[in-house]
């Protein structure tokens, strides 16, 4: 529609006028004429200026619907296009807004009816994880396993979306009861299991106190059997943290040696040093890794490296459960152990260019493994010097670094291994010549 002028300065466009110095937006739909300004200089700068306002009305629903259509969550955004129905039915501009309003209530259609049929997923996803939760929350062979598993199925249901209004009590309000339950029943446990611990400590304090006193008696043969009977007491007290424990085990284990040693030495009795069995099987073990080392024929040394692996899982069973372990036997395993693998992969290399090895003189014998251990040896020293490469540099950068650390010791030790063996073919080379 054309812009006309009136005498009284009533200026109409196609979607408001001007009247008496203010500019008003043409009616719509169910909402009237409704004022949106004024007019400051003239009423076709005004009207024109409200009408560059709609367009960012326009853009702002388009925005939106775009918004929507990328996001990965749309049901989010319902309640911004409810806020942006509200502020365009109120905002000040000259367009025409009822397409713009059209848009909204198909995108609102269409977000309900998602959010509806999400809510249907959600409700049964969430009444799943409510019995999960149910079934974790009842049995407790583990608190510490069941509060793991209460945590995992509560982010599973954090990451889980809203059910309808009607299920809001059934499903959120359930699951909160279950799991309140359960937390509070964790804490009455774990205070229960603190008063079972202190009343512990409070029997081992009384009993460090009277070994103590005991532990300058003369009643020898009284105290004897009190001291005995106090160390029974000690074990069946029960488990409690070691760290305290450990201070009071000191001091207990002080007081009734001082008390043995004096009884022993008035009784004329010589204790009898006491040997822990696992130390003379970890002793046995490494005897036997020694011996596997004894051959480089074929068959023997390819079943002394399955023996040696047997022995390794052995020792790594039994040899942290004991403090006392001498040093060398320890070295001596390993260094054995290292032998015997160095050995079956030497035989293995010198079995595939030499077939009629074990046919050939000993001494030959010992010229082709002195030859390929050279080689060997060679090989792992240039696989160390690059491990070592610009030596201070990156020497501090090994000791920053555990794993390069550990690569380092163990190729050292691959060639300390060979260089040994080297030494003794060398040796028994010498003897055969």
């Amino acid at each position: 529609m054309e812009t006309t002028i009136t005498p009284n300065r009533y200026v109409e466009d196609t979607y408001g006028y001007t009247k008496e110095g203010k500019v008003y937006l043409r009616g719509y739909g169910e909402y009237p004429d409704r004022e949106i300004g004024y007019v400051r200089n003239t009423e076709e700068e005004a009207l024109s200026y409200f009408r560059n306002r709609f367009q960012l009305a326009q853009q702002k629903v388009i925005q939106l619907h775009q918004d929507v259509q990328e996001a990965q969550n749309k049901g989010s955004y319902l309640t911004k296009l409810l806020q942006l129905r509200k502020n365009l039915i109120e905002f000040d501009g000259l367009g025409d807004f009822m397409p713009l309003l059209a848009m909204l209530d198909k995108l609102e259609v269409y977000l309900r009816d998602l959010i509806s049929s999400n809510q249907v997923k959600n409700l049964e996803i969430k009444r799943a994880l409510l019995d999960e939760v149910k079934d974790a929350a009842t049995k407790i062979p583990d608190w510490n396993d069941a509060t793991a598993k209460i945590q995992e199925i509560k982010s599973k249901w954090l990451k889980t979306g809203p059910v309808d209004k009607q299920y809001i009590d059934e499903i959120e309000g359930g699951f909160d009861r279950v799991s309140d339950d359960f937390f509070q029943r964790r804490r009455e446990y774990y205070a229960e299991q603190n008063r079972i611990i202190d009343e512990r400590f409070e029997k081992l304090e009384a009993l460090v106190a009277e070994s103590e006193k005991l532990m300058r008696s003369t009643e020898f043969d009284e105290a004897f059997a009190r001291v005995r009977q106090l160390q029974n007491e000690w074990k069946g007290v029960g488990q409690v943290p070691p760290k305290r424990q450990n201070k009071l085990w000191k001091r207990f284990k002080k007081a009734t040696t001082i008390f043995f040693d004096r009884y022993n030495a008035v009784k004329g009795i010589t204790p009898r040093p006491r040997v822990d069995p696992r130390i003379q099987e970890l002793q046995d073990i490494a005897a036997e890794a020694e011996r596997l080392t004894a051959s480089i024929h074929q068959d023997v040394i390819s079943k002394a490296a399955d023996r040696a692996k047997e022995l390794l899982v052995k020792w790594k069973d039994l040899a942290p459960k004991v403090k006392t372990l001498d040093r060398n036997v320890a070295e001596k395993f390993r260094m054995a152990c290292d032998k015997v693998f160095e050995l079956n992969y030497l035989r293995r290399v010198i079995g595939y260019r030499y077939p009629d090895f074990d046919e050939k003189p000993k001494r030959d014998q010992l010229k082709i493994q002195i030859y390929q251990m050279e080689y060997l040896v060679r090989k792992e020293k240039s696989d160390l010097e690059q491990y070592l490469e610009f030596d201070g540099r990156i020497r501090s950068y090994v000791a920053a670094d555990k794993t390069l650390f550990q690569k380092v010791n163990t190729q050292k030790r691959k060639v300390s291994v060979k260089e040994a063996l080297l030494v003794e073919f060398k040796r028994e080379l010498e003897t055969v010549l």
